[in-house]
């Protein structure tokens, strides 16, 4: 199928979703080479300079076969925010569009993709006005930008009765000593500011923290888990941000035209969404040949080159590393800790290797084979929920490819698309039928009080169902009736 079409009347946004290992990024390149689009990568790890291998990103000769956005540009001691890529890729879907190009967003990070179909983040800042990621400009090494320092200092220690107070600490100094309009009118939130904190102490933080939210936002509050101190201290920061609850502002988005009980409305009419499935034990085989793949590549020597340079660089902050934040979320950090730690940053040879560190290499990688099994799971049960769990009138259709068979794929995968493609963009119905919705009706928000376990808190019906047929809930209900018992006896 050639570029430019006969009878094309509109130039859709694609995107490719589909769980790690069945070819997305390999049906961006075939889509953007034959109907002449741009693809803009949508993982939150390949953003980062360097580090190929581990973040699996297409190689530069992939890359040249189609011009890629959004890879490969931020130094990996930095953060980058959903917010960021947001702010990035809108401006940059208009741009491809302007210039008679398709824009195709692929990638397998979730929530990336959310923010460019559906008008659900919250801005960080009400008088930020960049859309351009000028938070990125900083000197390298300089730590994650002001707006996520301001989250990351909530959620390390905690809210308490320290005298250090909330909004002095997140502003910009200018702010907090002028002591703006911004500050008087907030509340003045304190949080635990020891950095010596001890460990046995860190969960009476969280609990604070989460007592400071019900406080000021208890519709929040009963939406997001007491231990998730993450989102807690995000609602915290649109708070202070915004002046009006975090729920508020959920509300006002669902009141949008357009806008549902999911959130904002979707910004595009013309989408077409491509979900790449795979039989689960043939994908989890696949994912494991991959893993194997990658030590070949020179996954180690990558790995410990980057653990020793940053190491050099944290040694200068009397810092460490943090598997939740920026790079070191990829699969891979955490899956091969204790083999990098032994290293102590020197070359690795397997060949003169002793015992334990043999040991501990084969350990990584079996955390890394089940690490990527489960994270493909979970971007399965994504696009279920997310897609074809909504309403037609809320979300796009799904078209759905069989990647199962790489011998077919040509057929099963970039055909149907091709030709799915062909007809959307000539405003015809295309052949192949989407995906049909599954409505899930269930609130994922309900909160439910285990007082049998102890006061567990679990969210949502169908995490509530299975909790009550869970073991541990079946153990502590046996636990209470032969406390029941015991009782009963000594009242005799």
């Amino acid at each position: 199928m050639a570029t430019g079409m006969a009878g094309v009347r509109r130039l859709p946004l694609v995107v490719i979703l589909g769980s790690t290992g069945t070819g997305k990024s390999k049906l961006a390149i075939e889509i953007g080479k034959r109907l002449g689009g741009e693809i803009i990568s949508a993982d939150s790890m390949q953003v980062y300079k360097g580090l190929d291998i581990i973040t699996n990103k297409v190689t530069a000769e992939e890359q040249s076969q189609c011009p890629h956005h959004m890879i490969d540009f931020v130094s990996p001691l930095k953060e980058f925010s959903v917010v960021d890529f947001r702010n990035m890729a809108l401006p940059l879907i208009e741009d491809i569009k302007s210039r008679g190009k398709i824009p195709i967003v692929v990638g397998g990070t979730n929530y990336y993709i959310e923010s460019v179909l559906w008008d659900i983040l919250i801005d960080e800042d009400r008088n930020d006005n960049s859309s351009s990621g000028e938070e990125l400009v900083e000197p390298e090494g300089q730590g994650p930008s002001k707006k996520i320092r301001k989250r990351k200092l909530l959620e390390s220690t905690g809210v308490s009765g320290s005298a250090t107070k909330y909004n002095e600490a997140v502003v910009s100094p200018g702010e907090a000593s002028k002591g703006s309009r911004r500050s008087e009118e907030r509340p003045e939130l304190q949080f635990c500011n020891d950095a010596g904190v001890r460990r046995e102490d860190e969960h009476s933080c969280k609990t604070s923290l989460y007592d400071k939210l019900r406080e000021v936002d208890p519709a929040m509050a009963d939406r997001i888990h007491p231990s998730d101190s993450r989102k807690v201290a995000r609602s915290l920061q649109i708070f202070e941000q915004h002046g009006k609850p975090h729920s508020t502002i959920i509300q006002e988005q669902q009141q949008r035209p357009g806008g549902n009980a999911y959130g904002g409305p979707q910004r595009y009419k013309d989408i077409c969404v491509f979900w790449l499935q795979c039989q689960r034990d043939i994908l989890n085989e696949r994912l494991d040949k991959r893993v194997s793949e990658m030590l070949n590549r020179g996954l180690i020597k990558e790995l410990l080159n980057f653990h020793r340079e940053y190491n050099y660089v944290l040694a200068g902050k009397n810092s460490e590393a943090k598997y939740t934040e920026g790079i070191f979320q990829s699969i891979g950090f955490k899956e091969f800790h204790n083999f990098l730690i032994k290293q102590q940053g020197k070359d690795f040879d397997e060949s003169n290797a002793s015992v334990e560190d043999k040991s501990l290499l084969k350990t990584g990688l079996e955390n890394m084979k089940t690490v990527t099994r489960r994270y493909a799971k979970k971007q399965m049960m994504w696009v279920r929920n997310r897609f074809l769990g909504r309403p037609v009138s809320s979300a796009p259709d799904v078209y759905g490819l069989d990647a199962t068979n790489l011998a077919d794929w040509n057929n099963s995968v970039l055909q149907n698309a091709l030709e799915i493609l062909d007809r959307l963009m000539k405003d015809e119905r295309p052949v192949i039928e989407p995906l049909p919705r599954v409505i899930i009706q269930e609130d994922r928000h309900a909160r439910h009080v285990c007082e049998i376990c102890e006061n567990r808190v679990i969210l949502g019906e169908e995490n509530w169902k299975k909790h009550l047929q869970s073991k541990s809930h079946k153990w502590h209900m046996k636990r209470k009736d032969r406390e029941k018992q015991l009782n009963a006896i000594k009242d005799l």
